[in-house]
């Protein structure tokens, strides 16, 4: 494991486990994002959250390969996803230097509604149920919790 990632408690009971180490490829990253969704699909979740997954999934893949490793084909991208009955939790990490969330200029503010940096991280945070940086800022952590129909 490249970096330190969600540690898995022995009382845990996933569904499905998923970690990979891929090269800062779209292609690459696609595959992953395929897997992830057909997971989500054989797992009976409404659209509505595949679409959100696959939204903050792919933003945060782009900005990983993209912004942290430079679309640098020599550097990696670890993603780890757990799937219990309830959630969805994906990490991806890279290799990059990181950078500081709260430094992002709000994407839908006048002065910088043409910037091409934040709308991706806003997308994250709107259509996830949690999304976390670590201290350096090259591992997110995106949980999405199961809308549950009601009876």
């Amino acid at each position: 494991m490249l970096w330190p990632l969600f540690r898995q408690s022995m009382t845990d009971r996933w569904l499905w486990l998923y970690d990979r180490v891929i090269a800062s490829d779209t292609k690459l990253a696609r595959q992953v994002l395929d897997e992830m969704l057909a997971q989500l699909e054989a797992q009976h979740w409404q659209q509505r959250d595949i679409f959100a997954v696959h939204l903050a999934t792919e933003e945060a893949l782009v900005n990983a390969i993209h912004h942290g490793n430079g679309s640098d084909l020599r550097k990696s991208i670890h993603v780890v996803c757990r799937l219990d009955g309830e959630r969805i939790r994906i990490e991806i990490g890279d290799e990059g230097r990181g950078f500081n969330p709260a430094a992002l200029p709000d994407p839908t503010t006048s002065d910088h509604i043409h910037a091409p940096c934040g709308r991706g991280v806003m997308l994250m945070r709107a259509f996830m149920s949690r999304v976390e940086f670590n201290e350096q800022g090259n591992v997110v952590t995106m949980v999405k919790e199961r809308e549950r129909i009601p009876n």
